[in-house]
């Protein structure tokens, strides 16, 4: 039987005029396999379209789950391999699945370049019908991809934004206590000054008040009730010297480390005379270098926040560079802490040996805002989110985001990678974040990104290649 006799037993070619079939016939050939052979294997170049004659094939994809096959098939005319090949310059380069011989079987095996080149000339409107089709389909996948994007966008701002207010919020509280403050210091030493006080005694009270600034650090922890009694002292200490509002000022003294012996200190540097200006001085100039110090720590929060952000964002860096994963999920834990319910706790466990690896960094980011926004979305506002890192056979990156929610059942795990496949109620979830990540993972990056879950246990597994990938 001649290869035109085979194409014309078959229901793609049977419509076909005689020149045309004698047109495929002398570009194809008729390939014989053996049964187990793998007749196309998914990422190989995408050069050939396949046509069963005979036998049995069984086509299977690798997913994030593992590889999933179809119903091995024995029905003639049935394709696969480059079937996107019409599309010239746009279609695959590589193969988006694999093909095995389940049995002895026959192909018609047709060039990818071929088969593009007859189907645009035989079949110009039903081209730029699928061809329509499929960028319709990329587009609104496209469309929904930027907005899934803003959403997770959405959320990482509304943490980062909480996170600021907090420490903003507190310097600009100390700032305007600190107007107040100041200015009542200045009168107090003004006060002193009229009372005669020599330059030599103020020059000490000045020295003791810095050293006392300094000291902070070294006071020992109290519990509330040693400080308490440690304020009853020196207020006692402060009245029976003659100090008015000896009970205002003893608060501040004594979180400086001030105490009944300093106060000794001070009448002998200054005299008794000056001792109750002294005192108020030196209690709203300690103020002051507390309050100081919550600006300075209000500020070194907002710097840290906005690192992370820039971190986060990556918006100073090169798209592809060798980045440190651990920083990258610290920064987005960072982004989250604001949305983290107070019900759940979070835990990182990194491994110290894990290196540095080349990879799109920002990319990876949204990944991790994926995973740890489902872990949430879990739990219901209880539980644990644990992040971990491994090294696994000094070649591939093992990062975990980890809940103890009910878990995934095990006729969704297949699903959940899936377009537009969500769970969640109509309105809270695109059903994209996870195929969006694992595009981002196997991709991009060569890696994988797979589940494993029990309840109380769900882990999103992502594995990530040391090594830079060809032509990255």
């Amino acid at each position: 039987m001649t290869v035109k006799d085979v194409l014309r037993g078959l229901f793609l070619f049977e419509k076909l005029e005689e020149d045309r079939l004698d047109h495929l016939a002398a570009l194809g050939e008729i390939r014989e396999v053996e049964a187990g052979e793998l007749v196309v294997r998914q990422g190989d170049p995408a050069d050939c379209f396949l046509v069963l004659v005979e036998g049995e094939v069984v086509m299977s994809t690798l997913t994030p789950s593992g590889a999933i096959s179809l119903a091995p098939t024995s029905q003639p005319g049935v394709y696969a391999g480059a079937v996107a090949a019409y599309l010239g310059d746009r279609a695959p380069e590589t193969y988006l699945h694999s093909l095995r011989a389940t049995k002895p079987s026959r192909l018609f095996a047709l060039p990818a370049a071929e088969f593009g080149r007859v189907m645009n000339e035989w079949f110009p409107m039903a081209v730029h019908l699928l061809d329509g089709v499929r960028t319709g389909g990329l587009a609104q996948r496209d469309l929904i991809d930027r907005r899934q994007r803003l959403t997770a966008l959405g959320t990482i701002t509304a943490g980062l934004t909480h996170e600021l207010n907090n420490p903003a919020a507190a310097a600009a509280r100390a700032v305007g206590e600190l107007r107040e403050k100041v200015r009542s210091s200045r009168r107090r030493l003004a006060e002193l000054a009229e009372t005669g006080i020599s330059p030599e005694r103020l020059r000490a009270l000045v020295d003791l008040e810095e050293k006392c600034a300094s000291g902070r650090a070294d006071v020992p922890a109290r519990s509330p009730l040693q400080i308490s009694d440690a304020e009853d002292e020196l207020g006692d200490a402060l009245e029976e010297a003659g100090v008015a509002d000896a009970w205002e000022i003893s608060a501040p003294l004594v979180a400086a480390g001030f105490d009944a012996e300093k106060l000794e200190k001070v009448r002998g540097e200054v005299g008794d005379g000056h001792l109750p200006g002294a005192m108020h001085w030196l209690a709203e100039a300690v103020e002051i270098a507390q309050m100081l110090d919550e600006v300075t720590d209000a500020t070194e929060r907002i710097t840290s926040l906005l690192a992370s952000a820039k971190q986060y964002s990556q918006m100073d860096r090169a798209p592809y560079q060798t980045v440190d994963v651990r920083e990258l999920l610290d920064s987005t834990l960072t982004m989250f802490r604001g949305k983290i319910p107070p019900g759940i706790s979070v835990a990182t466990d990194y491994d110290p040996a894990l290196p540095p690896l080349p990879a799109y960094a920002g990319e990876l980011n949204q990944v991790w805002t994926n995973l740890i926004h489902n872990a949430l979305d879990a739990m219901d506002g209880t539980g644990t989110l644990t992040v971990r890192t491994r090294l696994e056979h000094d070649t591939t990156a093992l990062v975990e985001v980890c809940d103890t929610g009910p878990g995934v059942p095990e006729h969704l795990r297949d699903r959940i990678f899936e377009p537009f496949f969500t769970t969640k109620a109509v309105g809270e979830g695109t059903g994209l974040g996870l195929d969006i990540s694992f595009r981002i993972v196997a991709g991009r990056h060569g890696g994988d990104l797979r589940v494993e879950s029990v309840p109380g246990d769900t882990r999103f597994q992502v594995r990530l290649p040391l090594t830079e990938r060809p032509g990255a």
